[in-house]
């Protein structure tokens, strides 16, 4: 292990922007149960210098947590394996954010920041999230075309890599753009939830339906958002299955004699099916690239370990297989 002084010296040879990404990057691989033997030092100093600056270091932070309180309901802590399709890792907020303010927006950045700052300190809440907002739609335009191409993308990949380790960061900067682009659409779907969802009567399951069912026609490829959304509301996350098995069709009316006069699927259940035919099970999220069948398939038994209970069922596999991806947490 290096020797105080010398790890000195190699942290004031960094620039601060450098040595930030540090401390946010050894910060990451702490939540996650990595072991780095000899951090403690390290993170020890870097903490001294930006996590207790007071007042000042406050105030750097507050437009990060402006721009990124769309995806709040969406953050989850935990390994980088455990991520899914409708969720983004809080550890990526910090790579993400030192990217954008120093790579694709930095002079517009720099101005939203100031001027964000500058209305938290006059106490002006209101018109903060109007500037949050207009630089989020900036970000979102941006984005989609420098992620447009596979050249740019690749690029972006790589710089991304210089702030973190993280194999996410990628996935959840192309998740940005969808949940931005989606911004209005899923505050308003999430108002309209029920505070809990502990009971599966007829009446809140008709309501969570015609939610979903609404919120689907013009945001189909967004749905693995909504449905992290509702699974904050449960219990537990897996009680999506049990709503989801609630939405679709008997099997009694699917089966035997009665097949030809078989109810379509609701629309619920076919808004969970455009789910999983857009799930993102490699490197793009659910609005950007449609997965493969035999991808999909994999993905559910690896996810869904009972699902080879259900299969045999007629209605069972429409409704399993797009609810996998959200369960993980």
């Amino acid at each position: 292990m290096k020797k105080p002084h010398r790890i000195q010296e190699f942290l004031q040879r960094l620039t601060p922007p450098t040595r930030s990404n540090l401390l946010n990057e050894l910060e990451r691989l702490e939540s996650c149960g990595a072991e780095i033997p000899g951090s403690e030092t390290i993170v020890e100093k870097l903490r001294a210098e930006f996590r207790n600056g007071g007042q000042a270091n406050a105030r750097a932070g507050i437009p990060s947590r402006y721009f990124f309180a769309p995806l709040e309901p969406l953050l989850v802590d935990g390994a980088p394996e455990h991520a899914n399709s409708g969720r983004l890792q809080r550890g990526s907020l910090a790579a993400l954010w030192a990217w954008i303010s120093r790579d694709l927006l930095p002079t517009m950045a720099r101005d939203y920041a100031t001027q964000i700052t500058d209305l938290i300190a006059a106490d002006k809440q209101k018109e903060a999230r109007q500037a949050a907002n207009v630089f989020q739609t900036k970000v979102a335009k941006s984005l989609e075309n420098t992620l447009r191409s596979p050249e740019t993308s690749e690029q972006v990949r790589a710089k991304l890599a210089t702030y973190t380790m993280s194999r996410t960061a990628y996935d959840d900067l192309t998740k940005l753009v969808c949940v931005l682009r989606a911004r209005d659409a899923l505050a308003k779907f999430e108002k309209a939830l029920p505070a809990n969802i502990d009971k599966f009567d007829d009446a809140r399951l008709a309501k969570i339906t015609q939610l979903l069912d609404g919120f689907g026609k013009d945001n189909a490829e967004d749905i693995p958002f909504a449905l992290a959304l509702v699974a904050t509301r449960l219990r537990t996350s897996w009680h999506l299955i049990y709503l989801a098995t609630k939405a679709a069709p008997s099997k009694r009316a699917t089966v035997g004699r009665n097949a030809s006069r078989a109810e379509p699927p609701s629309a619920a259940i076919q808004v969970f099916n455009r789910a999983l035919s857009r799930t993102a099970l490699g490197s793009r999220p659910a609005c950007l690239a449609p997965a493969s069948s035999t991808a999909r398939k994999a993905f559910t038994s690896r996810t869904l370990p009972q699902a080879s209970m259900i299969a045999p069922s007629a209605t069972a596999p429409a409704v399993f297989c797009p609810i996998g991806p959200l369960l993980a947490t």
